[in-house]
């Protein structure tokens, strides 16, 4: 398979690269590095983006910037930095590539805990990641040829601790139990799901 990682250079990306370079074709995606540059706040980019790479069987995005910061400094400013990026980022990765996907294909994206368990400080993050989740679910039912669309819901990563002090009580996941729900997003058959690891 011929598959796309966006933000393949963060924290949870090189985790899904190293989960599926030995038998597929990885592409890696990013702002500042990888195969291919793609700015996902910028339509025209990821247009460009896969104009280059003109099809492939998968996209796995783990990616997308949120603000996180005191609720009574919080304005439209900040949080048009979840809604450009992480939110319309990923949303866009989608309605651009399915002109451009194989049948069969899938695409995954990336939420979080915070759709459902919020946190003082992330009222940003937990509008957009319960927006990527609708937007998931209705995606599935709209998407032709056979494609298939999830996001995968983590928990606080083991391997970002610069966040523990936001989620106060939560135990880390481990990033294993991460990487193996993108795995099974990619090669399984669910479509419209949300996998969450907690």
């Amino acid at each position: 398979m011929k598959i796309i990682i966006v933000g393949a250079s963060g924290t949870i990306g090189k985790q899904i690269v190293s989960a599926f370079e030995k038998e597929h074709e990885v592409i890696r995606v990013g702002s500042k590095s990888g195969d291919i540059q793609a700015d996902i706040t910028d339509p025209a980019s990821l247009e460009n983006m896969f104009r280059q790479l003109k099809s492939f069987d998968a996209l796995v995005s783990a990616t997308g910037a949120a603000y996180f910061g005191p609720w009574e400094q919080t304005t439209d400013q900040e949080y048009r930095i979840g809604v450009n990026s992480k939110l319309m980022g990923q949303v866009n990765l989608v309605l651009i590539g399915q002109h451009y996907i194989n049948q069969k294909g899938s695409f995954t994206l990336t939420s979080g805990i915070l759709s459902n368990d919020p946190v003082r400080g992330g009222s940003n993050a937990s509008m957009v990641n319960g927006a990527i989740n609708s937007f998931v679910k209705a995606a599935s039912v709209e998407l032709k040829d056979g494609v298939r669309i999830n996001a995968v819901s983590p928990n606080v990563v083991e391997d970002s601790p610069e966040y523990f002090p936001f989620f106060p009580g939560e135990i880390p996941v481990a990033m294993k139990e991460v990487t193996a729900a993108y795995v099974k997003s990619v090669l399984g058959a669910a479509t419209g799901k949300v996998l969450e690891i907690h």
